[in-house]
């Protein structure tokens, strides 16, 4: 096993998960990746993530698109399709004309195919007419242009009308998988993945009130989220580093913010990357582990047993139909914990603490193992 001490032989993939701007986050992480020397032998990913992906697969500088990045405003990327909105009223396909994206993404990543690509790319999409994910990249789909199917993959339903890849006709990727981890881990050491649009999904006063396209990116990040959990709490190998930037506070589609999201992507990476020779030495799993401590406040629960369903193997009820916590230690990845927000009294309340058991980290359970 190839150890972070040689780490231009690690064979990793990136993968790179939508979330509108938020994924100018993935710029920071790719110059920590570089100062450690690390060379992703695959880049995955959907919408901005493909986007960002696809141009530095296809050969621009990390550091061309972190200039873009800084100066790109609403008007080079949002148009109203005023026309077709006043012609085809309700069957107009979209909110946003295609040609300020389509043009941006000429701009990045050329006219090339993803056969011609300089690192190999994959783009997740889905056709919109089946239903099904389409992954450009995979065997059988590289004689397509690379724009095209990044394109598709940043088509937001509603906001920009669908794109035409290979005669498929297709949409964000995110509807089905917006971290497109499964895609990416053949034959690989590593996963290095990076959510930028389901971390820390927080509670949104006055959502109802902002219009339906918030109400309709709101709930498309409600699902997004969802289904990440489910891959994440099936994941084995092989062992996963999740880098999840703090950048929740941030509107998938709010200008002026790319310095800070840049950063902030550099600073979680860097504080990923120094567990990179443990996630390396372990068999599988999601790394970073950290120990927390949980705990449930009897007084407030409700037994409404959503803890019990999320959790099964670490909360029981007692007697009196209130939620009990098996082990209140606890090892957990930036996967773990959904259950604390999801409780609907704030009973379930958990901090991360510095202590070892015998004196080892691995003695520490890991979230949802029952007790021995």
């Amino acid at each position: 096993m190839t150890t972070a001490l040689d780490p231009g032989r690690v064979r990793f993939s990136l993968v790179l998960g939508g979330g509108g701007l938020k994924g100018f986050a993935h710029l920071g992480v790719m110059r920590a990746l570089e100062e450690r020397g690390l060379a992703q032998s695959v880049i995955a990913g959907t919408s901005i993530g493909a986007l960002i992906g696809g141009a530095v697969a296809t050969g621009t500088t990390r550091e061309a698109l972190e200039a873009t990045a800084r100066g790109l405003a609403r008007r080079d990327l949002f148009q109203i399709n005023r026309v077709k909105i006043l012609l085809d009223r309700m069957r107009t396909p979209s909110v946003y004309s295609a040609e300020p994206l389509v043009a941006l993404i000429a701009k990045l990543v050329g006219d090339i195919r993803f056969d011609e690509a300089r690192i190999p790319l994959l783009v997740n999409t889905v056709d919109v007419e089946t239903g099904f994910q389409v992954i450009w990249g995979l065997s059988g789909q590289r004689d397509v242009a690379v724009r095209d199917a990044i394109y598709a993959s940043c088509a937001l339903p509603g906001a920009f009308p669908p794109g035409v890849v290979g005669g498929h006709v297709c949409v964000d990727g995110g509807a089905a998988d917006n971290l497109p981890v499964t895609i990416a881990d053949q034959d690989m050491e590593l996963v290095v993945a990076v959510d930028v649009g389901s971390t820390d999904l927080t509670r949104e006063d006055g959502i109802a009130s902002r219009g339906f396209f918030d109400i309709s990116m709101r709930a498309a990040q409600i699902t997004m989220a969802a289904l990440q959990r489910e891959q994440l709490d099936k994941w084995t190998t092989p062992p996963m580093l999740l880098i999840r930037p703090r950048v929740n506070h941030v509107g998938w589609f709010e200008f002026g913010h790319a310095g800070f999201l840049i950063d902030e992507g550099y600073r979680a990476a860097r504080e990923a990357l120094d567990h990179l020779e443990t996630a390396l030495a372990s068999p599988a799993g999601i790394f970073p582990r950290r120990v927390m401590e949980v705990d449930v406040e009897r007084e407030r629960c409700c037994g409404c047993r959503m803890c019990t369903v999320l959790a099964p193997g670490l909360f029981v009820m007692d007697a009196q139909g209130k939620a009990m916590i098996r082990e209140r230690v606890l090892h957990w990845s930036p996967a773990d914990g959904a259950f604390v927000r999801q409780c609907p009294t704030g009973a379930i309340t958990a901090r991360r603490v510095e202590r070892r058991v015998s004196g080892t980290m691995d003695a520490i359970p890991a979230v949802g193992a029952p007790r021995p």
